[in-house]
């Protein structure tokens, strides 16, 4: 029975189904959704939504936390009701419009978007979307499995819609941490010491007035898509926690190192799995995504506590975790991403940033989110916020992709989303460069060596020793060939020569 979900007797009136939901949603609103990597994303209305758009066409910007699970992106892309999207996506269909121009798309550091609207720098939201585990005698909104912008969207709404997930359970209650920062100048510290720091409340607090609908539903997560370490990944991972076990050694990190953060992904998560068999102990993470791997380190022991903004896990481990998360939630909390993301936090902590590539030059920049220097793929994420502000920016990529036709270490990157400033280290199973205190030309030397495939090094090292020899300078460069690797990618499929 919902009643018990929705335990301020007033709101009785207001559950409805999803099409009546979403008959509130007009043509050119801006609508704010719940949703981060797959977990916590409203299910009912955006397909009612979309359903209602095929016989009556309208068009919204879209704001999330994330990316979205049960192929909302897609349905919605299909029926034709994005016409601007942010800060995040990772679904083929809508990624083709954007690449079209038939969607505008605005990629952003995922700690920031919300910061934009307090600021009034963005359009208001007209109407939150929200998933809750139940709402209190308060009114105020319990999520589930993620945060992400939700909470900051039913503040800052005129209008909110409640989907209670009927298929969560109860005892997610009490897993979250709310917490809105005040406005600027006048803030106030955040008072986050430490990952298990709780500073807000454990439900999301608004006027219940705003509520205009509830739709219960009862659909799960979409698990995640990550697949399992391989020979590669766990290579990255060997070479990754001998460096750290290096810097332990040089006391220059304890063996419980610093908060660890990785980004959502295949390789970030395998690497953090290899942590299982190290030598490290009570660690600790300071996330935005708690995958597989958070909870086989808990697991394992290793891992004393969790925090992120969202749990975002394969089937198996979804199922397992919900239907006992009671032995859990003490060691783990959920919050706002502009709080798990957010720079004052990340710099105090001395977080482990551990993010994946798409591409890496010799010099150390980074392309983490266009193929070719123009078709985006998902978008930055949190990995800006971490790779800036973070005691350690470690980026993660294979050396090779498309079966060698791809070298992930190319001489400049196709698009530059981390500066050479702001990554300290790149790791593939080739190897590791960790480029603190060194010159460009120093950087590529290692890069080249250590990080390289065989395939490319020789034409890497030819590159360099021409552009040094040749231009000179700070960087050297050959810049009327710097990005013929991609162009003949573009033209033979394949970047060899």
């Amino acid at each position: 029975m919902y009643r018990d979900r929705i335990r301020l007797e007033t709101l009785w009136g207001k559950v409805m189904s999803a099409e009546e939901a979403a008959l509130s949603i007009r043509d050119g609103m801006v609508i704010g959704m719940s949703g981060f990597t797959r977990a916590g994303d409203a299910k009912e209305v955006p397909v009612a939504l979309a359903e209602r758009a095929r016989r009556d066409p309208l068009r919204i910007t879209l704001m999330t936390g994330a990316s979205l699970g049960n192929d909302i992106d897609k349905t919605l892309s299909e029926a034709n009701v994005i016409a601007r999207r942010m800060p995040f996506q990772a679904d083929p269909a809508l990624r083709r419009r954007i690449n079209d121009g038939e969607v505008m798309f605005i990629d952003q550091h995922l700690s920031e978007t919300v910061e934009q609207l307090r600021a009034r720098q963005l359009r208001p939201v007209d109407i939150a979307v929200v998933e809750a585990t139940a709402i209190n005698e308060k009114g105020g909104i319990v999520p589930t499995t993620s945060v992400g912008n939700a909470a900051s969207f039913a503040v800052l709404a005129e209008k909110v819609i409640v989907e209670i997930n009927m298929t969560m359970p109860q005892e997610l209650e009490g897993l979250h941490d709310i917490y809105f920062p005040s406005r600027r100048p006048y803030r106030e510290p955040l008072g986050v010491m430490r990952p298990s720091d709780r500073i807000g409340l454990p439900y999301v607090p608004i006027d219940p007035q705003k509520i205009i609908g509830i739709v219960i539903t009862s659909k799960a997560d979409s698990p995640s898509r990550i697949e399992p370490p391989d020979e590669d990944t766990a290579a990255i991972a060997g070479h990754l926690l001998e460096f750290l076990d290096h810097e332990v050694r040089e006391a220059r990190l304890s063996p419980s190192l610093m908060p660890l953060q990785a980004g959502i992904g295949s390789i970030a998560n395998a690497v953090l799995h290899g942590f299982t068999e190290s030598r490290f102990s009570n660690l600790t993470m300071y996330s935005e995504v708690l995958q597989d791997s958070t909870i086989s380190l808990l697991d394992s022991g290793r891992l004393v506590f969790a925090s992120g903004s969202s749990m975002t896990l394969s089937k198996p481990l979804y199922e397992r975790v919900l239907g006992d998360i009671g032995r859990y939630r003490d060691r783990l909390v959920l919050r706002p991403q502009e709080i798990s993301n957010h720079p004052e936090i990340v710099r105090r902590l001395g977080i482990i940033g551990i993010n994946t590539a798409l591409e890496a030059d010799i010099y150390g920049n980074v392309n983490s989110t266009h193929v070719g220097g123009t078709h985006m793929m998902n978008g930055i994420g949190g990995s800006g916020d971490f790779a800036r502000n973070g005691h350690l920016s470690v980026f993660v990529t294979k050396s090779l992709a498309k079966g060698g036709k791809i070298s992930s270490i190319v001489p400049m990157v196709s698009h530059v989303d981390h500066t050479e400033h702001d990554v300290d280290v790149i790791v593939t199973e080739r190897g590791l460069a960790d480029l603190r205190g060194l010159a460009p030309r120093e950087r590529a030397a290692l890069v080249i060596d250590n990080c390289a495939h065989p395939l490319y090094r020789d034409a890497l090292r030819d590159y360099f020793n021409e552009a040094a020899r040749s231009r000179g300078g700070q960087t050297p460069h050959l810049i009327e060939q710097a990005l013929s690797w991609h162009a003949r990618l573009r033209e033979n499929g394949s970047m060899q020569g």
